[in-house]
């Protein structure tokens, strides 16, 4: 448990913090989840809809450094491509 004035107020704000990550991390993985499923359910263009939807909320996840800027880059490629081919 936190001692002075300054560890307990930053406390609380990493319990805000994290409870506020976690949701927004939690819907991140809710849309790549739809994306996925939408393929899988041949569902080509309810997929590429879905797409630019988990797209920017991986951007806007990447600017909040919620997560690495890269891995926003390349969950999207994947998804990207999983549609492309999909269609073959």
């Amino acid at each position: 448990m936190p001692n002075s004035i300054s560890a307990k107020k930053s406390h609380r704000q990493s319990l805000k913090r994290r409870a506020r990550n976690r949701g927004q991390r939690s819907a991140l993985r809710t849309s790549i989840k739809k994306v996925r499923e939408a393929v899988a359910n041949g569902e080509t263009e309810q997929a590429a809809s879905l797409l630019s939807a988990a797209a920017k909320k991986l951007d806007q996840a990447a600017a909040k450094n919620l997560i690495h800027a890269n891995k926003a880059a390349r969950t999207k490629s994947r998804l990207a491509k999983l549609i492309n081919n999909s269609g073959e």
